[in-house]
């Protein structure tokens, strides 16, 4: 178990490592942040003295070289918009990410537990029909546009819900619904196509023949190990709400960190920018181990391998 971890935080480490020189040079290709956040008739001594105070005066590689040394210290630099350190800025919009992603999970692997789990145990009937239509559309929906078709339908046209903020309940309604949709109608599939195996198990039929109910059979006995596949599944597309969260939250402006690296982006603050990508990708990482952790310990046969 400890190799495993170690290689795995070897391979994490070598694609973040990756991923820093990546998001440093494609940060500077958006312009300079002097066009922003001096007047339009600036004077050149001006501009200049803003470079110089923030270091953009310095060749790429003389900055990159600080950026490495400072990023060593965990120091990921200063907020040109907010005039506080980046890592704070970003540490402060964390937590409404994963809130979101991990009440948008519970619902969808709940949801997608039961209604999988139904459609397995009649096959061709008419919740596998029914089930299996609704999560294929689900699963091919763009969160872009399921976001503006729901805020025309239920904020401007029906008046039921707000279109931006976290502030009360009423606020996570859309924004939830619409990231668990397609992560809903994945693992709809996946655990109706597990169940049916498994409930096609020998253990299964010993099970019914010595008269069990069926609701026990399918949930308590079958459901054990049609899991396995589920795991792996659910933690893609807990990670990929993480990473995907952008566009959601940009659409009903929720305060997290998705929001804030495309608001970053817009105003050229290089280090949030940096900041934003590089613990949103270790966060990733991280979730991918434990993923793989918890799967093996759940299947004996792939901790053994």
């Amino acid at each position: 178990m400890g190799s495993f971890i170690a290689r795995r935080s070897l391979q994490s480490l070598v694609a973040l490592a990756g991923l820093i020189v990546l998001v440093f040079f494609a940060a500077r290709l958006t312009g300079s942040p002097a066009d922003l956040y001096l007047p339009i008739d600036a004077s050149v001594e001006a501009r200049q003295a803003f470079n110089e105070k923030h270091g953009f005066n310095d060749p790429l590689t003389e900055q990159f070289g600080r950026f490495l040394v400072d990023l060593a210290r965990f120091d990921l630099g200063h907020s040109i918009r907010k005039d506080r350190p980046a890592l704070e800025v970003v540490l402060e919009a964390i937590p409404t990410t994963l809130a979101l992603a991990a009440v948008t999970m519970t619902l969808a692997v709940a949801g997608a537990i039961l209604v999988g789990s139904l459609a397995a145990r009649r096959p061709g009937g008419a919740v596998d029909r029914l089930g299996s239509t609704l999560s294929l559309a689900a699963a091919s929906a763009p969160d872009f546009w399921v976001a503006i078709s729901a805020i025309l339908l239920f904020a401007v046209a029906l008046g039921w819900l707000p279109t931006s903020g976290m502030g009360t309940f009423w606020h996570w309604i859309m924004p939830v619904g619409v990231l668990l949709i397609r992560p809903f109608g994945i693992l709809v599939q996946v655990v109706r196509g597990s169940m049916l195996g498994a409930l096609s198990a020998p253990y299964v039929k010993t099970a019914r023949a010595k008269g069990i109910r069926e609701r026990t059979v399918v949930f308590v006995h079958a459901l054990r190990n049609g899991l396995l596949p589920v795991i792996t599944v659910a933690g893609d597309q807990a990670a990929g709400i993480v990473n995907g969260a952008v566009i959601v939250e940009t659409i009903f402006g929720w305060p997290g960190i998705g929001k804030l690296m495309i608001d970053s982006i817009i105003q050229r603050d290089f280090a949030v920018i940096q900041a934003s990508i590089l613990v949103t990708a270790a966060i990733i990482f991280a979730m991918n181990i434990v993923i793989d952790l918890a799967y093996g310990l759940l299947d004996p046969r792939v901790r053994h391998a």
